[in-house]
């Protein structure tokens, strides 16, 4: 028998986690509807949610993507730099993860619009696709503008503490390129005390190496909000070790 309290696991054996945000916004467009119902499924990673995977059995990226290198983009917002990458680099397989379901909506309409077809998409917390995703098994990671939570009290809902990074680590090969842009100085330093103790190297060694975007940048909807606010954008690019 369990020793786990009732209250401990939902009914179908998953963990109870909080989840802060919000999982949908305004009244989504017919066309978006469709979109959702006619594509997301066959864009799925595998059998992510408990309720399709209570084993908790790891995904067969090898086969799913045929043996490409597979990256990961956690909280991909719109869409637009997820739909950039896949585009600009047909060799590789990314995964976007976004519980906001309008967020998803939006990059499947840009999805059919570029055509790519070198992604997946989960929608939903990434703590489940962490659950599922083999270790070593992604090769680049990207956490771009994501909620910075401004209340101190709200710090430990960030993405750049233990709970996820941790996680993250596992599942990145050695060596692996881990992104973060953000615009909030406070969020810049959290992330430069946090993600460094969960093993990964930050390799700027002069200032343009934060001040300037990455070659392959392209910007995107929440940056020019941050940029039109005044606001001054952060690259941080850190390796795994």
């Amino acid at each position: 028998m369990s020793d786990k309290r009732p209250s401990d696991t939902h009914p179908t054996g998953a963990p109870w986690r909080n989840f802060y945000g919000r999982f949908k916004g305004k009244t989504l467009r017919p066309s978006q509807e469709a979109y959702l119902d006619e594509d997301l499924d066959a864009l799925s990673p595998g059998a992510v949610d408990w309720e399709d995977n209570p084993e908790r059995s790891p995904l067969d990226l090898g086969t799913r993507f045929g043996g490409a290198p597979v990256w990961l983009e956690i909280g991909f917002g719109g869409g637009e730099h997820l739909v950039h990458q896949a585009a600009e680099n047909p060799q590789a397989a990314i995964i976007g993860c976004e519980p906001f379901i309008n967020g998803v909506a939006m990059l499947l309409g840009k999805v059919r619009q570029a055509k790519v077809g070198n992604l997946a998409i989960y929608p939903g917390d990434v703590r489940n696709l962490f659950d599922v995703l083999p270790d070593a098994g992604i090769e680049k990671a990207f956490l771009l503008y994501p909620d910075p939570w401004p209340k101190k009290r709200h710090h430990r809902r960030r993405f750049v503490t233990p709970e996820f990074l941790e996680p993250l680590h596992r599942v990145l090969v050695p060596g692996a390129e881990f992104r973060v842009a953000t615009d909030i100085p406070d969020y810049v330093r959290q992330t430069l005390v946090e993600v460094p103790r969960a093993g990964f190297d930050w390799l700027a060694e002069r200032p343009a190496d934060w001040r300037q975007p990455w070659g392959d940048w392209t910007s995107t909807r929440y940056e020019q909000k941050a940029l039109r606010e005044g606001r001054v954008p952060h690259y941080l690019t850190f390796r795994r070790r």
